[in-house]
């Protein structure tokens, strides 16, 4: 019973406890057993406090037991990513500075998860403040895949998906700003949502560095936003109601209510399609999958029309890393600024190299990123006109399944793609489209390559309709495969 427990959903497990099927201490006993068993090879879960998480599960069940409850997720236990600062564990996000840093307070959107009765069990692993799309550093190592042990989870949430897929918890909290939590959820085979720009209050990740903010207003840095992992799309849509608010600041006049789906059958949606493009091309084994969920759809019904927004892919990627570029050189010390500096000074202006557009990008003057964002702007409304005749827009997260690990220099890594070197970068390609324009995207898994690793499709929505994409995810998981646990996990 207890490995059939592990992959339930969240909504599953937490119904279980108030209907006292199963008490919390019990589920957190057989997380903290698997992950004994399993994270010494996936290495998703780093920091844990395993006496304080069974104290507060065995709160939960005496409180239970006196009929009161804290709320829709009593006593669920449950992950979150290491950026986010979570009170009693240690919040590095990666970085050998932050090795000893225990935060005063929790992250706004862990409050949130907190109020509605979870237990916090761990944190999960992430790259270097973030960024990259692998998740190793010099704390905690290297997390990998649970589809396939010598690849990357994808990052930054890697250690979160990686943990969800092998059964490892019922949920996670992650960010995103250039895929962090689409592309993990991507290779690893579980659901993902990146909301709208601006809804998710980020006060208590890190970055920025702990402290940065004023009064009750936190530093909101451009792209980046907060949102879940889970094992189903019904669970992501029930995190996006405990988490979405103003900041605490903005209360007193702001109030965010998120329209319901457009549409309630499969076959209402009015569906663009958008399956690969010469400046981020897909690679067949997984392009495969996509065009057979696409038929699966068609099958049942789905109006899909092959159409994207007027807009080119290869100018949104640029304006994408401009903007993303100017996040990294602002947070930046001033030795390393000067020097990218001079390295942006020297280069060729016929070098159009990730690594030339990423200087130029850190260092650029303000009068330049304000060009950037204005076009920003202008692809903003180009996506909405889209939305006057679609509902969603269908296209890949990204161009591969999980890659093997690289722990070359960031520019120096490539991917193969049908074959061809590419740039490491390219991985980001599909989602920096999405996320330089702020809109929600949902990531739902839909099936597996020929070589056995994981698929999901990115479900892009119009802005601030977050439900129309996670209400088709829902829709499309009696279609498609949906979640699948890995092979190695299932029967462990």
């Amino acid at each position: 019973m207890m490995k059939d427990l592990a992959f339930l959903t969240a909504i599953e497990l937490a119904a279980m406890i108030q209907q006292k099927k199963i008490t919390s201490v019990e589920l957190l006993e057989m997380y903290l057993q698997r992950i004994k068993r399993h994270n010494p090879s996936l290495n998703a879960i780093v920091a844990m406090d395993e006496k304080a998480a069974l104290l507060q599960a065995q709160k939960a069940d005496a409180a239970l037991a006196k009929g009161k409850s804290w709320g829709l997720l009593h006593g669920l236990p449950i992950t979150i990513k290491d950026t986010f600062e979570v009170t009693e564990l240690p919040c590095t996000s990666g970085s050998p500075k932050l090795k000893k840093h225990m935060p005063a307070k929790n992250a706004v959107a862990v409050q949130s998860l907190l109020h509605a009765g979870v237990v916090v069990m761990g944190k999960t692993n992430v790259p270097l403040y973030g960024g990259d799309i692998q998740s190793m550093n010099e704390v905690y190592g290297r997390t990998s895949n649970p589809w396939d042990e010598t690849r990357t989870p994808g990052g930054s949430s890697g250690g979160a998906a990686a943990a969800l897929a092998a059964g490892l918890t019922a949920l996670d909290l992650g960010s995103d700003i250039g895929g962090s939590i689409r592309i993990p959820a991507h290779f690893c085979g579980v659901y993902g949502h990146k909301p709208s720009y601006g809804i998710v209050p980020d006060q208590g990740h890190i970055p920025p560095l702990p402290g940065i903010f004023i009064g009750e207003h936190s530093i909101q840095i451009d792209i980046m936003v907060s949102g879940p992992l889970a094992r189903s799309a019904e669970d992501l849509e029930m995190v996006m109601d405990l988490i979405v608010a103003p900041e605490k600041a903005d209360q007193t006049a702001w109030k965010i209510q998120l329209p319901p789906s457009r549409k309630k059958r499969l076959q209402e949606y009015r569906i663009g399609l958008w399956l690969d493009d010469p400046a981020c091309p897909v690679d067949h084994k997984v392009g495969d999958v996509l065009q057979s969920a696409v038929d699966a759809l068609t099958r049942a019904g789905a109006q899909i029309i092959e159409q994207k927004p007027e807009i080119d892919l290869a100018g949104s990627i640029d304006i994408f890393l401009s903007l993303l570029s100017s996040v990294m050189g602002a947070g930046a010390t001033p030795h390393q600024f000067k020097k990218w500096q001079e390295m942006a000074a020297g280069l060729k202006d016929t070098d159009q190299s990730y690594m030339a557009k990423h200087l130029r990008g850190a260092t650029q003057l303000h009068n330049h990123w304000f060009m950037q964002d204005a076009m920003r702007q202008i692809l903003r409304q180009k996506w909405a006109d889209f939305f006057k005749e679609f509902d969603i827009l269908l296209c890949p997260t990204a161009p591969i399944a999980a890659m093997p690990h690289d722990d070359r220099f960031f520019y120096d890594r490539q991917v193969l793609i049908n074959d061809v070197p590419r740039p490491y970068q390219d991985v980001m390609g599909w989602a920096g489209l999405v996320g330089v324009a702020g809109l929600p995207a949902t990531v739902a898994p839909i099936g597996i390559t020929a070589d056995g690793l994981p698929v999901g499709i990115q479900i892009v929505g119009p802005y601030l309709e977050d439900r129309t994409p996670i209400h088709f995810a829902r829709l499309m998981k009696d279609v498609v495969c949906g979640f699948v646990p890995p092979p190695k996990y299932r029967d462990s």
